[in-house]
């Protein structure tokens, strides 16, 4: 993939100049990694901005209680804004990436990243661009843990981790760490859908039986 013009793939960077896309392809680095690898943590200072070219990663936080939230998934062609965060304010993560599938990333290293958005208005308009869409998106995330309906958006999640199947595999803690609440919560939750029809349940599994009817809680906000 290193002899890939990597630039293609983002749609911020497609957009920049040939010059600073060619600064871009000399000064990144490649990487690959399977599923389940940790790719920054708690504590973690980080030295360079991520691109992640292909694969999902899950960005997670843990409460002092030991509860799990998702704050917000990485998807191929997107940058991590926690990271362009942390790397700007020169702190450590207070949450957890793992790649949910083998992922490929491009590794832009702190000091390139500095001299580019220093020289280059272009790629600076581009970093803040994306991290103002990304910081909107983290905002949605608490608004719908603070006033949303858990029906709401347990539907809306059911739907989305499903895609264009009829099943999640997933536990109702997993369920529950996806947003941001207690296991008995989903529980409940689910168990009324299935008395509802909407869904059907077997270990680890949940079956969606009624998608139209859950899209019609999803929408009921």
């Amino acid at each position: 993939m290193s002899k890939v013009d990597w630039t293609e793939r983002f749609q911020g960077t497609k957009a920049l100049p040939r010059a600073v896309r060619d600064r871009l392809l000399e000064v990144a680095l490649i990487r690959e990694h399977k599923k389940g690898y940790q790719v920054f943590g708690p504590e973690n200072i980080p030295d360079s901005l991520i691109f992640l070219y292909d694969g999902t990663i899950r960005v997670s936080q843990t409460s002092g209680n030991g509860r799990d939230i998702v704050l917000y998934r990485v998807d191929a062609g997107e940058s991590c804004v926690l990271t362009t965060a942390c790397m700007l304010a020169e702190e450590a993560y207070n949450a957890e990436g793992l790649a949910e599938s083998d992922i490929s990333v491009v590794v832009l290293p702190k000091a390139s990243f500095d001299h580019l958005v220093a020289e280059e208005p272009a790629f600076r308009s581009f970093v803040f661009a994306a991290y103002s869409r990304r910081l909107i998106d983290l905002l949605r995330v608490v608004d719908d843990v603070a006033f949303g309906r858990i029906d709401v958006r347990l539907a809306e999640r059911l739907l989305a981790l499903a895609g264009g199947d009829k099943e999640v595999a997933a536990t109702h803690q997993e369920i529950a760490s996806e947003l941001g609440t207690a296991r008995e919560v989903v529980s409940r939750v689910i168990h009324d859908f299935q008395k509802r029809g909407l869904v059907a349940q077997a270990r680890g599994r949940i079956a969606l039986q009624d998608k139209p009817g859950l899209r019609t809680i999803a929408q009921s906000a």
